[in-house]
């Protein structure tokens, strides 16, 4: 039993290292790290915005008022493109009353990048100060994209 005694905590070791570098490495790729894509995909960052088209004063934000917003704010921080959908919103306010209002939704699938986050903060800002909103929802989101 002596002789095999080396040989089999040798082994025992080396299987041992062998699954914590496993373990080690699976456990390193968090969602952050992004799906790994099909051949001919790209993972690319989804940022998804909702801006709400009424006002605190009760007035609605115009289709020339969104379109000009558009142009300025958005447009020019994703020119590569981005998608925009109409939509109806609700909420449920401080007072406890289910607020609906019109909406816009903007997809945009974005290569990952450092001024990201600041790109869409300058958008959620501007969106707030310049149409009275208390805020803009925002989702983030990584997916297997081709075009």
């Amino acid at each position: 039993m002596d002789r095999w005694r080396a040989p089999l905590l040798a082994l025992a070791v080396a299987s041992s290292a062998l699954g914590l570098a496993l373990f080690l490495a699976l456990d390193a790729r968090d969602d952050r790290s992004g799906p790994t894509c099909a051949p001919g995909d790209r993972a690319l960052r989804r940022i998804e915005m909702v801006f709400g088209l009424s006002r605190k004063d009760r007035t609605d934000v115009s289709d020339t008022e969104w379109s000009d917003f558009l142009a300025r704010e958005v447009t020019p921080r994703f020119k590569d493109g981005l998608t925009v959908l109409a939509a109806n919103g609700q909420w449920l306010n401080g007072d406890g009353d289910i607020v609906r209002e019109p909406a816009r939704v903007v997809l945009i699938w974005a290569v990952p990048a450092a001024d990201l986050d600041n790109r869409v903060e300058h958008i959620r800002i501007a969106w707030r100060r310049d149409q009275r909103q208390d805020s803009v929802l925002r989702a983030y989101a990584t997916d297997c994209v081709s075009f």
